[in-house]
């Protein structure tokens, strides 16, 4: 695993990433986010970005207390979707999958099964190589009933409050790309897993979050160049404001 200060790439990450082979990133208020040094080990480049004490230390603290009182106050929520989940649609309440986490490493992410089992195998639409025909539809006949409402509130994400508290995903940060996709569109080692990934994002209430992930990334470069508490508290709110309108997020 990489170290906290180490980039999963090259000078070449850090320059796609905005930050430059060398120098310091800064926000427009003037405080000091990103310190990026180039250097060469072995003959290889290698590219060290040191990080502020929101990015470095006290975001994951308030990831950690904010979700487990999120999950505590949740509690009874989440046991009424998964009992009505187990009476529609059998056992198997969580749905898993391997996304790309913080420095490349892959991880499950858990969400509630808002889809019927052999989904892929029944579901014609779904065959494209590029996920066109069906992503994020809202008459998707894979869904069943309680799954367009759970997805419409965002409910089906809550599960992930668990990836927080183990510190796979923070409560804000870039979509974790599917592990298969990213190894497809080179997302793994990219500047966007500098940061862990998030339950929400600046991607996920943009209006293209309706499109693929892998061809708005800048949206998320955006972010990790400039992440800020008070950006983080600008997206949350924008999250709560979506999911009100249920739109999700």
């Amino acid at each position: 695993m990489a170290s906290p200060n180490f980039t999963p790439g090259t000078a070449d990450l850090a320059a796609a990433s905005g930050f430059g082979a060398s120098g310091i990133e800064t926000h427009p208020t003037g405080s000091k986010l990103t310190d990026v040094s180039a250097d060469v080990l072995a003959d290889e480049p290698v590219v060290t970005i040191s990080r502020g004490p929101y990015v470095r230390v006290f975001k994951r603290m308030l990831d950690a207390f904010a979700g487990l009182c999120l999950a505590i106050v949740l509690a009874p929520v989440l046991a009424a979707i998964a009992v009505a989940i187990r009476l529609t649609l059998g056992r198997g309440v969580l749905f898993r999958q391997d996304r790309i986490g913080k420095d490349g490493d892959v991880f499950s992410v858990y969400k509630f099964r808002t889809m019927r089992h052999d989904r892929r195998a029944t579901a014609k639409p779904f065959g494209g190589p590029d996920r066109r025909a069906t992503h994020k539809t809202k008459s998707d006949p894979r869904h069943t009933r309680l799954g367009r409402f759970l997805r419409k509130w965002s409910l089906d994400e809550l599960p992930q409050l668990f990836n927080v508290l183990a510190g796979d995903m923070s409560l804000v940060g870039p979509r974790p790309e599917l592990a298969s996709v990213a190894a497809e569109y080179g997302l793994i080692d990219h500047p966007r897993t500098l940061v862990r990934p998030g339950i929400t994002g600046a991607w996920q209430i943009s209006p293209l979050r309706t499109e693929l992930l892998h061809e708005n990334v800048e949206i998320d470069l955006d972010y990790v160049r400039k992440v800020t508490f008070l950006g983080d508290v600008k997206i949350m709110l924008g999250t709560i404001t979506a999911v009100v309108h249920g739109r999700g997020a």
